[in-house]
């Protein structure tokens, strides 16, 4: 067996440009990890939004039955999670795109619709995938600077050149919890050119709970060059299966479904997907909690004379004054797994997920006790 490390060959530099300069994304601090360096125990992890209901056990019962046939591939088709998509949101199947969670269809996108002659516009502290899709396929990424921590629709207009090929708007936003509403939305995609195509990525609208939030899916009929992703990781309560979708026009499906992977999304997920969606019970009380959360750790937060942002989804993000780094690892000792925000270029932000109202608590109690 030859010996790779005594290999000359720079195999980094044999790689894109675009790749080259990537730097892997970085998820919430796993509970083991956490167990393994400090050797806790009772670690609460509010960093990731992953829903603190547990599981609906529509899917579980989904999952069970699907482990008779683990053997075989999954419906590369997605025919029965396709179909229940369709009769829940009232659209057709044409329209559906599966992914391994939306950040793979975001990434497919990405591959689809941006290249090397292309530049693509987000938004200043949004979700950090669009970026690194944009890096990926050597395209140009076009940053707009945050109006109020949240979209400036008037200046992403402005950005659009001849080469802009794709548009990434977070709607509610990831990290900051800001939302655009129905008109200001409708406005910019009136104005953008029907060639640009623009990805509504709505992965916390479930959550959502205000009159002028826009329903991406409405939108469709009006603005063929709109994509709508979203994702069964957070109010379905599905993160670790790994399964979200888009809607969009027809044509842009069928692209998308040409760069899909075959078997992109298994047999376990598309089941317990197709399954929770008639679990209404689960939602409610998936929003009731949240919407209980954010009232509980805003008044924690305002209790402590920290500032925060107010957020939409399932999640806020909050300023520590001094160097964010320092409280997160001071956290981390007391046993709780918020996430920091140095990468989204907040370094002075926390961002910390809506838990069980205990585990709220715990959150709160800790941050009083290392500030």
């Amino acid at each position: 067996m030859s010996d790779t490390s005594t290999s000359v060959c720079d195999y980094i530099s044999l790689a894109t440009e675009g790749v080259k300069g990537l730097h892997p994304y970085q998820p919430g601090k796993p509970i083991e990890e956490l167990e393994r360096e400090l050797g806790l125990t009772n670690i609460v992890k509010l960093a990731s939004n992953e829903n603190p209901l547990g599981i609906s056990l529509l899917a579980t019962a989904a999952i069970q039955q699907q482990l008779e046939v683990a053997t075989l591939y999954p419906d590369g088709a997605g025919f029965v999670l396709k179909q229940a998509l369709a009769d829940y949101l009232a659209v057709e199947v044409s329209t559906i795109t599966l992914g391994n969670g939306s950040n793979d269809v975001l990434d497919l996108i990405a591959r689809a619709y941006a290249g090397p002659e292309s530049e693509v516009i987000y938004s200043q502290y949004a979700f950090a995938v669009y970026a690194l899709s944009t890096q990926s396929v050597n395209a140009k990424a076009v940053v707009v600077p945050a109006k109020d921590w949240g979209h400036d629709l008037d200046a992403m207009f402005e950005a659009i050149t001849e080469q802009t090929s794709l548009i990434f708007i977070a709607n509610p936003n990831n990290p900051t919890g800001t939302y655009l509403d129905t008109s200001k939305l409708k406005q910019f995609l009136t104005r953008v050119p029907e060639n640009i195509v623009v990805v509504l990525d709505e992965a916390y609208c479930e959550y959502i709970d205000v009159s002028d939030y826009p329903d991406g899916i409405s939108l469709l009929q009006e603005y063929p060059n709109l994509v709508v992703t979203r994702t069964f990781s957070k109010a379905w309560g599905l993160a670790s299966l790994r399964v979200g979708y888009s809607i969009s026009n027809p044509d842009v499906a069928n692209i998308l479904n040409r760069v899909r992977q075959p078997f992109n999304v298994n047999s376990f997920a598309l089941a317990a997907a197709a399954a929770v969606l008639s679990d209404n019970e689960y939602l409610e009380n998936g929003k009731r909690l949240n919407k209980e959360g954010l009232v509980q750790i805003g008044e924690g937060l305002a209790a402590l004379g920290l500032s925060y942002i107010p957020s939409v989804g399932n999640f806020i993000c909050f300023d520590v004054v001094e160097d964010g780094s320092k409280v997160y690892q001071a956290l981390l000792k007391e046993g709780v797994i918020v996430r920091p925000l140095a990468n989204y270029g907040m370094p002075h932000h926390l961002r910390v997920s809506i838990g069980l109202k205990n585990e709220n608590q715990r959150f709160l109690d800790a941050l009083a006790s290392v500030l």
